[in-house]
């Protein structure tokens, strides 16, 4: 009665042994494989269309051009500090390195990707990735990306660093957020810090400035933004206003191009217009 459970599971244990033991034989194998297998190409893969750094620079970097992994063998190639090494730079955000049975040594490079290019108020110049890290502009290839400008005080010390400023934060933030809707990322151009630290933002059409003053409550100002646009705009022409005010979450407020400096305060099924003699005499309705 107990001897059929018990060969059950000696023959378990001998399949199993069998099978670990041809394991370990095969491991064995590809590691005195692996051990006489000489490199003898270097791939890399380079995903994307924005080129900061091309397969000449890697192979440069790796030194490949010089021959010193091309022909080694690859277990005295060390593959972690290939990996440190591409990392290093300041435009790979991510690189890894592994090496087939083939004798192929395979790189594989992921590239920051910048969303906006500061100009600080010190003539410095540098890109903020997708992360909000800065680094450095390219001799190989210029980023089609929003450019700030202004008083912006968040400086560069030409390594790849978090924004420390609260503007360069809030830059940030309406960069990322501008990217990220079809419509703004076609209609803003250019982002410019003024006089009294607001943020304000060139339009490609139409030559007015956009006040949106913080990088709050995006969503909301933008949305009313969009609404002027289709109330306002079509009943008096792009080169109506000087200057758009929608740093207000409730409201939208359009300072006219001419001489007596009216404003249009925009509610969700009218305009309103109103006679007034300072730009900052903000007495308009709220939208609700």
């Amino acid at each position: 009665m107990f001897k059929k459970p018990i060969w059950k599971h000696i023959a378990f244990g001998l399949i199993w042994a069998v099978c670990l033991g041809g394991l370990f034989v095969l491991m064995s194998f590809i590691g005195i494989k692996r051990a006489s297998m000489l490199c003898r190409e270097v791939k890399v893969y380079i995903p994307g269309n924005e080129y900061f750094v091309d397969r000449q620079e890697v192979n440069s970097i790796l030194h490949v051009g010089n021959n010193t992994l091309v022909g080694k063998k690859l277990e005295d190639i060390n593959i972690h500090q290939l990996e440190k090494t591409l990392q290093a730079n300041p435009f790979i955000e991510f690189a890894k390195v592994y090496a087939d049975m083939d004798g192929v040594v395979n790189v594989e490079i992921r590239q920051r990707q910048p969303i906006l290019r500061i100009m600080n108020r010190f003539e410095q110049d540098f890109y903020v990735d997708q992360y909000g890290l800065k680094i450095p502009l390219s001799a190989n290839f210029t980023a089609p990306v929003l450019v700030a400008t202004g008083n912006i005080d968040e400086v560069f010390i030409n390594r790849v660093d978090t924004l420390h400023t609260a503007m360069a934060k809030a830059l940030f933030k309406t960069a990322d957020f501008i990217r990220r809707d079809s419509l703004w990322d076609a209609q803003i151009e250019q982002i410019n810090v003024n006089a009294n630290h607001e943020i304000e933002l060139i339009p490609r059409i139409g030559n007015q400035r956009i006040l949106l003053g913080n990088a709050d409550s995006l969503d909301k100002k933008f949305k009313n933004l969009l609404i002027f646009y289709q109330k306002a705009i079509p009943k008096t022409g792009w080169g109506a206003y000087k200057v758009i005010n929608i740093k207000y979450a409730n409201q939208v407020i359009g300072i006219k191009s001419d001489s007596l400096l009216k404003t249009v305060a925009l509610k969700p099924k009218q305009i309103v217009k109103q006679d007034t003699n300072h730009i900052n005499q903000h007495s308009t309705q709220n939208i609700h």
